[in-house]
């Protein structure tokens, strides 16, 4: 029962919450990690690595050479910019007993396009932030970002129309949302092979850096709990799912966007006892987990983000 977590960078964290379900399994099993970049940090805390090409290089069949070879059971996809080749290909790795913690490739294609999720969730009746694909008379303030992919490095913040259009000139499509000043949450969910939540985690972000949260605060908001319960089910995601919200002063929330993957801090969630991957290995091999209750930490806990030095 072997496991590989796609682009692991320097995703440390991930490597180390999928390594404790793995114990929980309790089974020898190998953990792979699989990066383009040769020198890359993570590679010193898994237990093998494959320098591997870009994914556009890597045949459905040659992935699966790979993994038969390595007797890999499991894939966890780290990077949005490669869960529409796993969606894709999901079916077709199912075939050689790999499988592939991701949703289908219509749920992906709306959670990655966010002018698609904005239209998406409006139509369903959530309150997604308005995303346009054109400056709009009644927005005073902007925030422009990629349409596609994560990009929060690149996104630019409080801008008025004329330096709104100028940030755009630098993206590939961009899109357009008012600014909102307000508190930022996460919420990381595990989504069953069913299509049905299995727990649910909010968290707030009390410092972001970079589009991740360098301190993140577990909190109890049964609001935010149930829409995201709602939207994950209505959209049919699978696996681990974290949405983004910001509620202003007015109390008012708004929908910002959709990962269908394992975030950079949601290792708090784990340790509040949302055991996504625990739960993945366990569906994947036909084992029940509707008799495991979600049992969530009575004691909020917090997240800090920091670096730290390891000696081998």
């Amino acid at each position: 029962m072997n496991v590989l977590i796609t682009s692991i960078s320097k995703k440390i964290p991930m490597i180390k919450a999928v390594r404790k379900a793995l114990n929980k399994m309790g089974k020898d099993s190998i953990l792979f990690g699989m990066d383009t970049d040769e020198e890359c940090i993570g590679k010193y805390f898994v237990d093998r690595f494959w320098n591997c090409p870009s994914l556009k290089e890597i045949t459905p069949e040659s992935f699966v050479d790979f993994c038969k070879k390595h007797q890999i059971s499991f894939v966890l996809p780290s990077r949005d910019g490669e869960l529409t080749y796993f969606a894709k290909h999901q079916k077709y790795f199912q075939k050689f007993g790999i499988h592939v913690m991701i949703s289908d490739s219509a749920a992906i294609e709306r959670c990655l396009d966010k002018y698609l999720f904005h239209l998406t969730l409006s139509e369903m009746g959530f309150p997604s932030i308005p995303t346009v694909l054109q400056p709009e008379p009644w927005i005073r303030k902007y925030v422009v970002k990629e349409r596609f992919g994560s990009g929060a490095r690149s996104m630019g913040i409080n801008l008025n129309q004329h330096s709104a259009n100028l940030h755009a000139k630098k993206m590939e499509q961009p899109i357009y949302q008012p600014y909102i000043e307000g508190t930022e949450y996460s919420v990381d969910m595990y989504m069953d092979a069913r299509g049905k939540t299995k727990g649910v985690v909010v968290r707030k972000r009390v410092q972001v850096k970079g589009g991740e949260s360098q301190i993140t605060i577990a909190c109890e908001n049964p609001q935010l709990e149930n829409m995201s319960r709602a939207i994950a089910e209505k959209l049919q995601l699978r696996g681990h799912v974290l949405l983004q919200f910001i509620v202003d002063a007015q109390e008012q929330v708004h929908v910002l966007e959709c990962n269908c993957r394992f975030g950079g801090a949601s290792t708090l969630s784990i340790e509040m006892g949302l055991d996504s991957f625990y739960w993945f290995f366990l569906e994947m091999q036909n084992k029940p987990i509707d008799h495991i209750s979600f049992q969530k930490s009575n004691h909020p806990k917090m997240l800090i983000r920091y670096p730290e030095d390891y000696i081998i």
